[in-house]
């Protein structure tokens, strides 16, 4: 049965990163969460602040991706940001378009998040996960030169793996409440599974 609730073998939170914290993570780089042969690699814009500074992805409070794996039946429960390790067990990781974080996405140059699409399919077609699944319409344009991004499969194939672009899941895309973000996440889930979409069809 799936739960929400705290599991007695959960770590505590980390603790809350204080704003010199938060300054001092600009430009840092977070390590992938990665292994061979994933069903989905997760890929974020680039790291905020507070992501880097706890070492943690999107973990920052009010960002949506952990509820939205969950509540799409990802993951039997909701994770905490700090138990990210315990994806590689149920075939997901995640990774970035681009390194260094910064406080906003926006701060990225159109060259950075083109270098990161460059590096980003490298690192794919080393790992070959089933499908790469990017959270943001605009992060999967900018970084691989597309025009009129939908939500969804992409016809694009990365080596053997299949493209899906996600809404970006941060607290800030008004356009996507937790229900319909987390049926996009469902929609993944079930091509992962092999329930309807399979990679390199766009159906």
């Amino acid at each position: 049965m799936l739960t929400s609730g705290r599991s007695p073998d959960r770590p505590p939170p980390p603790v809350r990163p204080s704003r010199a914290d938060l300054d001092s993570a600009r430009d840092k780089t977070l390590p992938d969460v990665a292994a061979p042969g994933l069903r989905v690699l997760f890929s974020g814009i680039n790291p905020g602040l507070y992501s880097a500074a706890t070492g943690y992805h999107f973990a920052r409070p009010g960002n949506r991706f952990w509820p939205a794996l969950f509540r799409s039946g990802f993951t039997p429960r909701q994770l905490d940001p700090s138990e990210q390790e315990q994806l590689l067990g149920l075939g997901l990781g995640i990774t970035n378009v681009a390194a260094r974080a910064t406080a906003r996405a926006d701060e990225l140059s159109a060259a950075e998040l083109r270098a990161g699409g460059q590096l980003l399919q490298a690192k794919v077609e080393a790992l070959a996960p089933q499908w790469l699944a990017i959270a943001g319409v605009g992060a999967f344009a900018a970084a691989f030169g597309r025009k009129k991004v939908i939500v969804g499969p992409q016809e694009l194939m990365l080596g053997r793996t299949g493209v899906w672009v996600l809404p970006n899941p941060s607290g800030l895309n008004a356009h996507y409440l937790l229900p319909a973000l987390a049926a996009e996440f469902a929609r993944l889930r079930e091509a992962a599974e092999g329930a309807s979409v399979w990679p390199g069809t766009g159906r």
